[in-house]
This record gives structure tokens, sequence and C-alpha cells, in this order.
């Protein structure tokens, strides 16, 4: 059997990500922690949470170290995301929109995929911009918001430091209708996470490997 190292935190549930696959789920990867595993000897590494201002990132160095060292490292949803675009052409394969996203310039910040969380289950507590921008094009496409408005709530967006970005502080901030703030809402309980579906993605393909 495969030794697999998953680094996971608030992009999904640790329960979900067990039903899909049976690996050794850690907490979201900080500095020198794919070090540290290569000593280990995992198969394969996966990459989806990580840190970003709480303490320094997973660096490029290690991450390479480890793909010479033959570990197969997949990367997708947030840092995972992130790192995959920066080292995709040096042998890091990258997975799911997010990941294609960074790769193709559409977004660059880490701001993108930056949100806060609780510390005992990682449950999500404020909105990823990734999140936002994907269900305003979603909800455009299906005629529930205009082209006005997608700008109006994405710039409430970006205006809003990420850990305090949440759907009701943007929607407050957006100077839209009421009539379309309520056709919004009610579009948002059957919207998709996206960084959750790029981390299933993720877990799916590397249990395939």
């Amino acid at each position: 059997m495969k030794k697999i190292i998953i680094y996971l935190g608030p992009s999904l549930p640790l329960n979900k990500a067990e039903e899909i696959l049976k690996a050794d789920y850690r907490p979201p990867v900080k500095r020198n922690d794919v070090l540290k595993s290569i000593d280990e000897s995992p198969d394969i590494i996966g990459i989806i949470d990580g840190v970003f201002h709480q303490s320094p990132a997973v660096s490029h160095k290690e991450i390479l170290k480890a793909i010479e060292k033959g570990i197969t490292v997949v990367g997708g949803s947030s840092m995972g995301a992130l790192r995959a675009s920066e080292l995709d052409s040096l042998g890091m394969k990258g997975i799911g929109y997010v990941y294609k996203q960074y790769a193709e310039g559409e977004i660059e910040s880490d701001d993108d995929v930056s949100l806060t969380f609780t510390s005992d289950d990682y449950t999500p507590v404020s909105e990823a911009l990734i999140n936002v921008e994907y269900n305003l094009n979603t909800a455009e496409k299906q005629n529930i918001i205009n082209s006005e408005d997608k700008k109006e709530i994405l710039k409430a967006s970006k205006s809003i430091y990420y850990p305090l970005r949440t759907y009701p502080k943007i929607l407050s901030k957006s100077k839209i209708s009421d009539e379309t703030k309520d056709k919004f809402k009610e579009f948002l309980k059957i919207a998709i996470d996206i960084k959750q579906q790029d981390a299933i993605d993720l877990l799916k393909y590397i249990k395939e490997l």
C-alpha cells in the first residue's frame, strides 16, 4: 500500500476527506513540514491547505527536494494550487480550477485563497475571494445578477480584509438593490465552494495513482 501524506485544513472537512481517500492527514502545511516528511519516505504528498500569514509558508525548495527524491507531489485548492502553479514545470502536479486560475495568471495573490478558520477543527469563518468570484460568475451566467452588480459585489469583496470577508459583510457594502441582494442570497444556498470541490478532485486524483 502506498504511503500518502495529505496536508489539509479548512478547504474540506476531515471526515469527508477520509471517505474519499485513506491517508495520513496532517494540519495545513508550513515551512519545513515537507522537508521533515521526506525522511518518512512517502510515495505521495498532497498539499491542499497551508499557512500564509500565521507563520512562514512551505518553501519551493523543500517541495523540489521531495520531487528530486522521487516523491509525487500534488497540489490544489489553496496553498497547494499556488505552489503547483509555480512549480508545475519542475514536476509538481496541479489539480483543479484554482490551480488553473493561478497557472493562467487570472489570479496572483495569496489573498485570493486566504481565509480564517477555527483552531480546533478548521471550520472556515470567512470567505475566500476565489469562491466569491467563482459564484459571482456563475450567478451572472444564470441571470441572477448583471455585470454591473457583479463588479459592485466584487469591489466590495476586495475592500474587506480577508479575515473579515463574509457574504453578509460583502452584501452590506455592495451598492446594489435589495431585490438583487435577496436573489443572490437565495443563490448562495446552492452555490459551489470551488476550493472544496478542488480538494475533492485532488483526493480522487491521488486515489487513482
